[in-house]
């Protein structure tokens, strides 16, 4: 550490001290800066020990108790007495302060990160923010609301340097190894090791881990190799030029680092270095609530929903402004490593137990405007990753395995998952050409609802000009996207009307009652759901969540899954509603609102497994692209899949007026297809 840098260390550890004795400040704002300063002390300890390799020492027993106290006033009951929790510091330090009090400290808590991985500039930085604040109530006289806005405002803007850069170059840098360097050095065998990360652990990851533990060689490598031979298939199949590429992100959570070792070891022999960055910590670099990067539990999802729109406190013009200066200088500094970079290998999980969130009018939310403001931000920095890391020469893939919180058949529904995710690809390849060959000669597609599902929607379809060498649906069997099962295309918005209905759904792990969107010309023109019962908390939930803060999105994606037999292994153990939406939507006819599923990628020559090329890649949004990417790019795509068992029919209708059913009653009816129904049976 710089010599500078160590006095302001000391200055501020020294004072830090002082205040957790004596906060110097009256009432329940003392005790707030009381407790803060101890959780500050405890970071420090926590970053003393890291450094001195305690945690590689200490016995299961005490990393569990560490990890506990590190965790411990966000977890279960005591978040509801938490400074982290904004209706209980707005109770506590009332409205002007409590959730700008509330959002500091949850900030400060990204320093458990920071303590583990011997980050002390970004720990020096959070020191000082919470000692500016407690300046602001020292004096005689509390500070207005608009001062602390203006502390948070200038803290965010000004370190923005540090934090955006930092995260820019770990998703780029492989020499950045803190967490390859415990995958491949750790013994995987002692659960001991998943507390070197500094991330919440609980039963779910030491379960994981053993259940791995118990495996065979052979068992891991196959799991691994199916990870990453989809991710070497999706630069083969779309013939991009993977020996080109010199880095593979992995994403995953923690407790599969088994798998992980060896796909980090497949991956090298494909000349491939492994890059394994953890989730943002920062609000400066969260985008609302996504996990990108490797994870751990999480010890109070509402903690995390009550904070999604922290944002709030700063985002304006401006920030975003700073913000997208930052990252186009960060580029630039790792633009050679950035034109190396291969995309991303995600391992996801799923099983967790369903979370409903509790709505809190204390929790921070974007304003209209700022809503405009973060839709601008979030675009202007996907055109400028697109720029670094040019679309058509990166791929990923995508796999996703259970976790023992899914219940008592955990281990039975890891097998079964596993053979989900190996199914024949040959098999489904051949079965699902009937169904394009069908649908290349529709103009439109009709599908119909059942029961209490009121879905009829007309999906209008691309024209084949040359059918023996165009088609308008992907065949996608099991690359980048496992396991096999589906046909997509992105439709024609114009001619594309009616409502898409679901009974009930997850989305991102958030759950949708009677969710309904209604489609004009291929844009969505009205929306509900039954969660709350006030219609306007319908309206905004959707609007956050599933719309990310757009007026209306187009649908980006028509979709027929064809994985029959995960569907029923769904029904089988009763974990519909728990599947990822990457298995999720193989099991029904899907729809995606948003962006295509070629986003940046559609001059890209891609070809099916017959040699057909692939012309429905965009839309009439999409086509804007050359005049103006803000309005051809939404970035969000929405997956929502209508169960089987709530399907009526799908109709390919023709142009000679003539009409060919290929689902009816939730079984398919289209000669040659007939084999899809046996898991049904």
């Amino acid at each position: 550490m710089e010599e500078i840098l160590i006095e302001r260390w000391r200055l501020a550890e020294d004072r830090i001290q002082e205040i957790a004795k004596e906060p110097e400040v009256s009432g329940k704002p003392g005790h707030y800066f009381q407790k803060t300063a101890a959780f500050l002390l405890l970071m420090l300890e926590t970053g003393r020990k890291a450094e001195q390799g305690a945690f590689q020492r200490a016995s299961l027993e005490e990393l569990q108790e560490w990890n506990r106290r590190l965790y411990e006033d966000i977890i279960g009951d005591a978040y509801e007495y938490s400074y982290a929790n904004p209706a209980y510091a707005v109770r506590e330090l009332t409205e002007d302060y409590g959730t700008v009090l509330s959002f500091v400290y949850t900030e400060l808590r990204g320093m458990i990160v920071y303590a583990f991985e011997g980050r002390l500039e970004e720990m020096l930085i959070c020191m000082e923010l919470f000692l500016q604040i407690h300046s602001e109530f020292c004096g005689g006289s509390f500070p207005s609301k608009e001062q602390l806005l203006s502390d948070v405002y200038w803290f965010v803007s000004d370190y923005s340097d540090v934090f955006v850069t930092r995260r820019v170059r770990e998703q780029l840098d492989p020499s950045l190894s803190f967490a390859r360097d415990i995958i491949m050095e750790a013994d995987l065998k002692d659960p001991r090791y998943l507390y070197q990360f500094g991330e919440y652990i609980n039963d779910t990851q030491i379960g994981t881990s053993r259940y791995l533990a118990g495996l065979t060689e052979e068992e891991i490598r196959r799991m691994a190799s199916v990870f990453t031979e989809g991710y070497r298939m999706g630069f083969v199949v779309s013939k991009k030029p993977l020996e080109r590429k010199k880095t593979v992100n992995i994403r995953y959570c923690l407790g599969f680092e088994r798998i992980i070792r060896q796909a980090v070891q497949n991956f090298q022999e494909m000349g491939l270095e492994c890059i394994i960055y953890r989730k943002a910590v920062s609000r400066v670099n969260i985008r609302e609530a996504n996990q990108i990067g490797y994870y751990g539990a999480f010890p109070n999802r509402q903690y995390e929903y009550d904070h999604k729109g922290d944002g709030a406190l700063f985002m304006d013009k401006a920030f975003a402004q700073r913000k997208l200066g930052v990252l186009r200088a960060a580029y630039e500094q790792y633009r050679e490593l950035a034109g190396v970079h291969g995309g991303p290998a995600v391992m996801e999980v799923f099983g967790e137990h369903p979370f409903e969130p509790k709505t809190k009018p204390e929790a921070l939310r974007l304003d209209g405007k700022q809503q405009e403001v973060q839709v601008y931000l979030n675009s202007r920095t996907g055109q400028m990753i697109n720029e670094y890391i040019p679309g058509e020469e990166r791929s990923f893939t995508i796999i996703a395995f259970p976790v023992p919180e899914i219940g008592k058949q955990f281990e039975e529904i890891f097998r079964e998952t596993m053979k989900i995710n190996t199914l024949d690809y040959m098999t489904w390849q051949q079965i699902q050409q009937r169904l394009i060959d069908v649908l290349d000669k529709g103009t439109y597609v009709r599908i119909t609802g059942k029961g209490a599902n009121q879905t009829d929607l007309k999906v209008a379809l691309w024209p084949v000009e040359d059918p023996d060498h165009e088609t308008i649906f992907e065949n996608c069997v099991a690359d980048v996207n496992i396991p096999v099962g589906e046909v997509f295309t992105s439709p024609k918005l114009k001619g594309t009307d009616g409502v898409l209905h679901v009974t009930g759904v997850y989305l991102d792990g958030l759950f949708f009652q009677d969710l309904k969107l209604f489609f004009q010309d291929g844009m969505v023109k009205d929306y509900q759901c039954r969660n709350y019962e006030e219609e306007e908390e319908n309206r905004r939930y959707i609007r956050e969540n599933v719309f990310m803060h757009h007026e209306t999105l187009p649908l980006g994606e028509f979709a027929i899954g064809t994985n029959t037999t995960a569907y029923m292994a769904a029904k089988r153990y009763h974990i519909g509603g728990r599947l990822p939406i990457l298995i999720a939507e193989k099991t029904g006819p899907h729809f995606a609102v948003g962006d295509t599923c070629f986003s940046w990628e559609e001059d890209v020559l891609t070809r099916n497994p017959d040699g057909k090329r692939m012309i429905a890649k965009e839309n009439e949004c999409s086509m804007l692209r050359k005049e103006d990417p803000s309005k051809a790019y939404f970035n969000c795509h929405t997956d929502i899949t209508i169960p089987y068992d709530e399907l009526g029919k799908i109709t390919v209708f023709h142009k000679d007026g003539s009409r060919t059913v290929l689902i009816q009653d939730g079984r398919f009816v289209l000669p040659g297809t007939e084999k899809l129904n046996e898991p049904l049976e």
